[in-house]
């Protein structure tokens, strides 16, 4: 299983994926939606102090889902029910996981987030090797990330709590076994740690791109139900 060593910050991207109101609201209780915003806003300014790229990723379509196949069951009920249309209260993201003035939004229209957006080419154009995941749900976009960056042989990071899914048991089981075969799953604070320190951080600065792009608890003030 995949270990966590130093990550430089001038290689690396934090994909912060599905943290949308509807995503956080409709599909989990209050309890389990607060316990997965909790370490997120730390998570993103820790990111963002290091030097790391910082990248969204949301689930939304056109007003009457032409991008919906009905073939497709998942998306076919959102379609249903009228959820993720791009612009609507419910498809924003989260005030938690709010997007800072220039971080890249990565729209989507299936699961994984790099099936038919500029993913790929955005983390190829600024030279990024490793990814740093964080999301929900767990056995949603989480696992089909890892599934798909793993074959385009992306080094994985998965921050264990800032994921979250409805179903405790399906969570769990996914980090500590199937996901873990894959990436290294770890602590906010076990990420913190494989970062440089600031100092080392303002001495080198960000590498060029290399060829082939509402104040929430602390995450300690919560104890994970995951």
């Amino acid at each position: 299983m995949p270990e966590l060593s130093h990550i430089d910050p001038r290689s690396a991207a934090l994909l912060v994926m599905d943290y949308q109101v509807d995503t956080l609201t409709k599909f989990m209780t209050a309890a389990q939606s607060a316990d997965a915003i909790a370490c997120v806003p730390d998570l993103i300014a820790m990111a963002r102090d290091a030097g790391m790229m910082v990248l969204h990723v949301v689930v939304a379509f056109r007003p009457g889902h032409p991008e919906v196949s009905p073939r497709n069951p998942l998306f076919s009920a959102l379609k249903a029910n009228g959820m993720a249309v791009a612009g609507s209260e419910g498809a924003a993201i989260h005030p938690a996981a709010a997007a800072r003035e220039g971080e890249p939004i990565v729209v989507k229209h299936r699961i994984s987030p790099f099936v038919g957006t500029d993913l790929e080419t955005l983390l190829r154009a600024n030279g990024i090797d490793t990814l740093v995941l964080a999301g929900v749900h767990t056995s949603g976009v989480v696992l089909s990330t890892v599934r798909h960056a793993g074959d385009l042989d992306y080094r994985l990071v998965v921050v264990r709590d800032c994921c979250a899914d409805p179903d405790a048991e399906v969570h769990a089981m996914l980090l500590d076994i199937v996901i873990a075969k894959q990436a290294a799953v770890v602590t906010t604070a076990e990420l913190a740690g494989a970062l440089p320190v600031s100092h080392e951080l303002r001495a080198r600065p960000r590498e060029p791109a290399r060829a082939s792009s509402t104040a929430w608890p602390s995450c300690s003030s919560f104890t994970s139900r995951f």
